[in-house]
């Protein structure tokens, strides 16, 4: 029989083999934030990790560039630097091109899927009363809304509950970045601010 004091340290082995599997397999979260991963631990390809870099633009400092074919989102600084994020876009035709400006920002914005989205997908029907913000929401943690000659376009730059989908097209138009980078999104964006969407 095994004693008590043998069956603790087998345990603790264990748990520090175990550990050591998965941390040689890359399936340990690391930190969110510049350089990591999104707080659900999910790690992202690196690619899309949110980075400054030098990127030359004509667009004013404080604006934003969405480049829909590289899955990036640009924050302009200035002195041939932005801020880059990797996004999920709107499926194929499913995306705004052109201009647009932030006209309106939420914290845990709620959703309510529109008429042509669920003809689309009659899942989301399911949804028509609308979801409440918060961590199941589509939406995620932030929304900057989208706005031409003041009105919504009902596209969005906004978090995501599907990190996973960072770098893909699978979204019915609108922009998706991790919670984490969505919050230091919207915290460094202004209403007014520019949208260039390509």
């Amino acid at each position: 029989m095994i004693s008590e004091m043998s069956a603790e340290n087998i345990a603790r082995r264990g748990v520090l083999l175990a550990g050591l599997a998965l941390m040689a397999s890359g399936c340990m979260p690391t930190i969110g934030g510049l350089g990591g991963s999104s707080s659900s631990g999910v790690t992202l390809d690196r690619r899309y990790r949110r980075q400054r870099v030098a990127y030359d633009s004509t667009e004013p400092v404080g604006s934003i560039v969405v480049d829909t074919s590289q899955r990036y989102l640009y924050s302009i600084e200035g002195g041939g630097y932005a801020m880059r994020y990797g996004v999920g876009v709107g499926e194929e035709g499913l995306s705004l091109k052109g201009r647009a400006t932030i006209g309106r920002k939420a914290v845990w914005p709620s959703w309510t899927p529109s008429a042509s989205m669920i003809k689309r997908k009659p899942r989301l029907a399911q949804y028509a009363g609308g979801v409440p913000g918060g961590p199941n929401n589509p939406l995620g943690a932030r929304a900057l809304y989208l706005y031409r000659g003041g009105n919504d376009t009902r596209f969005r730059l906004h978090g995501t509950n599907e990190p996973w989908t960072i770098g893909t097209a699978v979204s019915n138009g609108c922009i998706r970045l991790t919670n984490d980078d969505v919050i230091y999104l919207y915290e460094r964006t202004p209403e007014g601010a520019a949208v260039l969407v390509v």
